[in-house]
C-alpha cells in the first residue's frame, strides 16, 4: 500500500457495546482468535482483557508504570514491567501472532526501532496513535500559536507523555522506510469510530484523530 492510497475501513465487531474504547474494538476486530498477544504499553490491562475475553488469546503484557502493572496482575492478566525502548530486543523472533503498540509510539524515545522490533517478534503488529495532523490541532497552532489539547491529545505541552508527535502521513513513511506491509488501516473520527470511506491518505490525515494499523513485514 503505498502513500497515496486509501485507507481501508474497519468493521466494528457485531458484539460492541459502549463498555469498551472503540479504538479497543477496532483492534479487537484485527486479532484472530486463539492467537498469541504481547501487548507493549498495555496501561491498566483494558484491551488485553477484552482480548482475552472476546477472543480467547493466549495474551502478554508489558507495561512501563508500576500502577498499570498493579492493576493488570489485580485483573490476573500476565503482565511485567518494562520499557518498550530497551525490552523489546530480548524477545526472540516470531514469538507472537500479533504485538499491539496502542498509544504509545508516539512517547517511545526511538519509534522506528521499536516499530522494527514489533514486526520482527511477531508475525503481525497493530499499531494506533494519536494524528497530530488532524485539522483541529492544525488550526490550533495556526490561529492560536499554540501547542494544541484536544480530546486525543488532552496533556499540555509541559505535561504531554508524547515526545514524537506524527501524522498518519509520517507514520505510513515509516512503515515505507522500515520495509512494513500495511494490510489494514483506519481513520478515527472524534468520537472514535472508524471512518466507513474510502479516501486518499490526504485526507484522513486532515480529518482522522487517531489512526489504526495492521503491519506485517514484507
Amino acid at each position: 500500500m503505498n502513500a497515496s492510497a486509501p485507507l481501508a475501513p474497519a468493521i466494528l465487531p457485531q458484539d460492541a457495546t459502549g463498555s469498551s474504547r472503540i479504538d479497543h474494538l477496532v483492534m479487537l476486530n484485527l486479532v484472530e482468535p486463539g492467537s498469541r498477544v504481547l501487548d507493549v504499553g498495555c496501561g491498566d490491562g483494558s484491551l488485553l482483557a477484552l482480548l482475552r475475553d472476546r477472543r480467547g488469546v493466549d495474551g502478554r503484557g508489558i507495561e512501563l508504570s508500576r500502577e498499570g502493572v498493579n492493576a493488570c496482575l489485580a485483573h490476573g492478566l500476565p503482565v511485567i514491567q518494562g520499557d518498550a525502548d530497551t525490552d523489546l530486543a530480548a524477545y526472540p523472533d516470531d514469538a507472537f501472532d500479533y504485538v499491539i503498540l496502542s498509544q504509545t509510539i508516539q512517547a517511545t524515545r526511538q519509534p522506528k526501532d521499536v516499530l522494527e522490533h514489533l514486526l520482527r517478534i511477531g508475525r503481525h503488529a497493530i499499531v494506533s496513535f494519536p494524528n497530530f495532523g488532524h485539522w483541529r490541532v492544525r488550526s490550533e497552532l495556526l490561529l492560536r500559536g499554540r501547542m494544541p489539547v484536544t480530546d486525543t491529545l488532552p496533556d499540555p505541552w509541559y505535561a504531554t507523555p508524547n515526545i514524537h508527535h506524527c501524522t498518519i502521513r509520517d507514520f505510513v513513511g515509516l512503515c515505507r522506510l522500515v520495509g512494513a506491509r500495511i494490510e489494514r488501516a483506519s481513520a478515527l473520527d472524534a468520537s472514535g469510530h472508524p471512518m466507513r470511506f474510502a479516501l486518499p491518505w490526504w485526507v484522513w490525515n486532515l480529518v482522522g484523530t487517531q489512526g489504526v494499523f495492521l503491519l506485517r513485514r514484507e
